[in-house]
């Protein structure tokens, strides 16, 4: 927020998250969640993502850190605002063979692309 000069208020409202989740973060009460790290990401892709999680690395990214910021994935936000994550690979050889889903009531599903 200091690097962008921008209050609570502001950066809860850029990110389109409420602003008690702001509070709640500053205040050290909660713990940034999959969706509010998606939603940082996606509205400033200079922030590392190591260096958001771990506080290793450098603001805004360098050259180096971007490599290290889960290259070939891009976050996206669906209509109904669940967030998906799309891999593209970087390396075209690689081929997804399963992809498992789980829920929290302990039950998961498994896909299998092409099948």
């Amino acid at each position: 927020m200091e690097y962008y000069k921008q209050n609570s208020t502001a950066f809860a409202d850029q990110l389109g998250v409420p602003r008690s989740s702001i509070s709640h973060l500053l205040s050290g009460r909660n713990k940034p969640s999959l969706d509010f790290i998606l939603k940082l990401i996606n509205t400033y892709p200079e922030v590392n993502l190591y260096w958001f999680l771990n506080g290793k690395g450098e603001f805004p990214s360098t050259t180096s850190d971007k490599q290290n910021n889960l290259s070939g994935c891009e976050f996206q936000e669906s209509e109904n605002t669940q967030n998906q994550l799309s891999i593209s690979p970087t390396n075209t050889t690689k081929e997804i063979r399963q992809i498992m889903v789980l829920y929290t009531d302990g039950t998961f599903d498994t896909y299998h692309p092409g099948k």
